[in-house]
């Protein structure tokens, strides 16, 4: 197993196939102790040393008088709250007569093969052959809690998984006020952190900083994970690169609220945190009843951010995504949004269908505007009936017109939302949030549907589950645009108001699940505005998400740089659009719009019939080239080359096959530069035993790809590298292709 309990020293060794992770347990009171996290380690003689309870202050048996001094600095597996450590705690807990002190202790332990299921929540899984779990049992005697950490470990990623399961075993009612996922203790080595950061139309993009003292932290408390902050960072050792130096990757499987957290205290250690955002958080927990944390993913890397990389691509793609598409070309579909807006009927659709068959395209997907009174973006929401009066013969006449072309279709929705002007809200103002008395405030003229209350929750399902089987509809995008405010829930007491951020995430997560279960061969693209719910915990439930709402080819450069920096290419949505470009005006090559959206699904957002004969040409040959190449893109390993977020120049990255037969490498150039020789790129991910012929990939040219004739060593490639030649002009991008030869 690759979980090993050491009884004569209380240790537990958890082992991936290249790190080692290490907890102990010290004191006669059993304090839980962080020891190590890093490079794989085969024996652990010594090791306890790094729990330094052999160092003054001492343990608490051994030094009673200083027992504050030991909470203070000893590195807590779990840190808890009210009794000298004034560290960041992990958990907080209000007691009957108003305390709030937690004390954890060791109790027992469990380890198990194979993974179990987190109720409610999504999280990643694996059988017995995959996965090792352990259950570390801790109590507050005082308190009467039961606390469960829970690790589980696999066998063929660099990856460990955390949660905590909060029991309360007394007779009395507690209140959780903060309940994270999992902490970690370890001394700084001065640190850098990696974070991704943005807004709508700029999502993801990184950031470096140094960790000093005090806290460093990203967040949300939008009731999503949003678009500012995603729930992840990195810290890493100065000098570390994408292909050298240490990096542990913490990563959080939820969608709602949340905070990661580093944290340098005075004695230069570092503690990190991640879990639910505690404000606005109180959970009621009566006698006998649990509470279940979201699962955190830790990643160690001693080969820099690229493996950090892969091993995050491999878990999610191994271990996280469920859908029946995650190993099948995803459908070539054409969006009508940004074709149309709210100005269509059922000829134009068709017209789109048309055009878009005989160039290739395989699905159309129906945006919003085709239910209710659904003539702008100010009302009808909730109001999940078709629209006859745009829709001529109704859903299933149009469906059925684009299935005779061969096209499968699709269809928007954005079941958490309610207009004021719709039929729901006048039938049931009670169902959405907001606070009574007061003015609720509006975003895009929309309230958020209380999806906590199952009244609701059955109510929006039954109305999308008719449409649905209405007609041969086989793809929902799930759309969600606006944050929570005005937190207030009609059907919660007024000691359980603070749950309703968290119950709300749990019935948007019930509503997918129940909504797969109806249609298990539905394909599902979770969106929130663009990409402020792309979270690890949409992936459990949709194999891949809308990554922005800006298809500006150069804007999505640094946008897709910073989304695969932690998800695979398969769960990215990417799309081709018109140019000028929607969002900030851009005109862009044609070809170059296709090369980078070719790193995500794939498709197109825009007006087909409008498209000039060269055009309609290249989406023909970009057709070719993603059916060329989409089971590399997709199953392949990432590696980064060159990044556009640092040099601001030019991009350039690689994915290979598994067995490192194949290769494409991705080069945008953004700007050109003047009186500069080419660029010798030094590649990664090959063989360099192998030789490899070289093809160019061009959706320019008749014979989309063409042999060179060159043929290149694998070591040559990685070594010495690659020229690759100035392209005329800004914006400008090349496919490179390499086979085994």
């Amino acid at each position: 197993m690759s979980i090993t309990f050491y009884e004569k020293e209380r240790l537990f060794k958890l082992d991936t196939p290249n790190s080692s992770y290490v907890i102990g347990i010290v004191d006669k009171e059993g304090f839980v102790g962080h020891a190590y996290y890093g490079k794989k380690i085969n024996g652990i003689a010594g090791i306890k040393d790094q729990l330094r309870v052999h160092e003054a202050p001492f343990t608490p048996e051994v030094n009673n008088r200083d027992r504050l001094s030991f909470y203070d600095c000893f590195p807590m597996e779990y840190s808890f709250h009210g009794v000298g450590d004034f560290r960041e705690s992990s958990i907080r807990v209000k007691a009957p007569n108003g305390a709030v002190g937690v004390k954890l202790t060791y109790v027992s332990h469990e380890i198990t093969r194979g993974k179990e299921k987190l109720q409610g929540l999504p999280a990643t899984f694996g059988n017995e052959e995959e996965v090792d779990s352990l259950k570390i049992y801790c109590q507050d005697s005082v308190l009467g809690m039961m606390v469960c950490l829970k690790y589980s470990v696999f066998a063929d990623v660099d990856a460990i998984t955390r949660s905590v399961e909060i029991v309360n075993q007394s007779v009395e009612t507690l209140y959780l006020e903060k309940a994270f996922s999992g902490c970690l203790d370890m001394d700084n080595r001065e640190y850098e952190a990696i974070t991704l950061h943005g807004t709508w139309a700029r999502e993801r993009h990184m950031e470096r900083k140094p960790v000093g003292h005090g806290k460093f932290s990203v967040s949300s408390n939008r009731g999503e994970t949003g678009h500012q902050e995603q729930p992840f960072m990195a810290l890493v050792t100065k000098g570390t690169d994408d292909t050298k130096g240490e990096a542990y990757g913490f990563h959080f499987i939820y969608s709602g609220n949340f905070l990661v957290q580093a944290e340098v205290n005075q004695f230069n250690s570092v503690r990190m945190v991640v879990g639910i955002h505690p404000e606005d958080f109180c959970f009621r927990l009566k006698s006998g009843e649990s509470f279940q944390t979201p699962e955190m993913v830790l990643v160690y890397s001693a080969e820099g951010l690229g493996q950090m990389t892969r091993s995050f691509h491999d878990l999610y793609r191994k271990h996280l995504i469920r859908s029946p598409y995650l190993h099948k070309k995803r459908p070539i579909l054409i969006n009508n949004w940004e074709a149309t807006y709210f100005d269509f009927n059922t000829e134009k659709i068709i017209d789109i269908a048309k055009e878009a068959a005989k160039l290739g395209v395989e699905m159309l997907v129906l945006d919003d505007g085709w239910f209710g009174n659904r003539f702008d973006d100010n009302r009808s929401l909730g109001d999940w009936q078709v629209n006859t009066e745009k829709m001529k013969g109704g859903m299933s006449y149009l469906v059925n017109e684009v299935n005779k072309l061969g096209l499968k279709f699709g269809l928007w929705f954005e079941p958490e939302m309610i207009s004021p002007e719709s039929e729901l809200y006048k039938k049931h103002p009670d169902w959405a949030i907001g606070i009574p008395g007061r003015e609720n405030g509006l975003a895009r003229n929309q309230f958020v549907l209380d999806v906590s209350r199952k009244e609701v929750r059955d109510e929006i399902l039954r109305m999308v589950f008719e449409v649905l089987h209405s007609a041969n509809i086989e793809y929902v995008k799930w759309d969600m645009n606006r944050p929570l405010s005005d937190l207030y829930s009609a059907s919660l007491n007024a000691d359980c108001q603070g749950e309703l951020y968290h119950r709300y995430v749990l019935g948007m997560y019930e509503m997918q699940e129940r909504l797969l279960a109806e249609f298990p061969n539905l394909l599902l693209e979770n969106c929130s505005g663009g990409g402020a719910r792309f979270d690890p915990g949409m992936l459990y439930y949709s194999p891949q998400i809308w990554c922005s709402d800006d298809t500006d080819a150069i804007e999505r450069l640094m946008i897709q740089e910073g989304t695969a920096m932690l998800y695979p290419l398969c769960a990215m949505g990417a799309h081709v659009s018109v140019c000028p470009n929607h969002t900030v005006g851009r005109s862009t090559p044609f070809s170059t719009r296709g090369n980078v959206a070719l790193t995500g699904t794939f498709g197109y957002e825009l007006d087909i019939t409008k498209l000039s004969d060269e055009e309609k040409t290249m989406v023909t040959r970009q057709v070719q080239i993603y059916h060329k190449f989409n089971d590399l893109i997709r199953e392949g390993d990432y590696y980064r080359v060159a990044s556009y977020y640092e040099n601001r120049i030019y991009d350039c990255y690689l994915v290979s096959s598994k067995d490192k037969k194949q290769a494409l490498l991705f080069y945008t150039q953004v700007m050109n530069e003047p009186n500069v020789h080419s660029k010798i790129l030094k590649l990664r991910g090959l063989d360099p035993d192998k030789d490899y012929a070289l093809y160019a990939v061009d959706s320019e040219k008749e014979e989309t790809v063409i042999n060179t004739g060159k043929v290149y060593s694998g070591d040559v490639l990685m070594n010495a590298g690659i020229s690759m030649e100035r392209l005329w002009g800004d914006f400008k991008s090349k496919l490179l292709y390499f086979e085994e030869h």
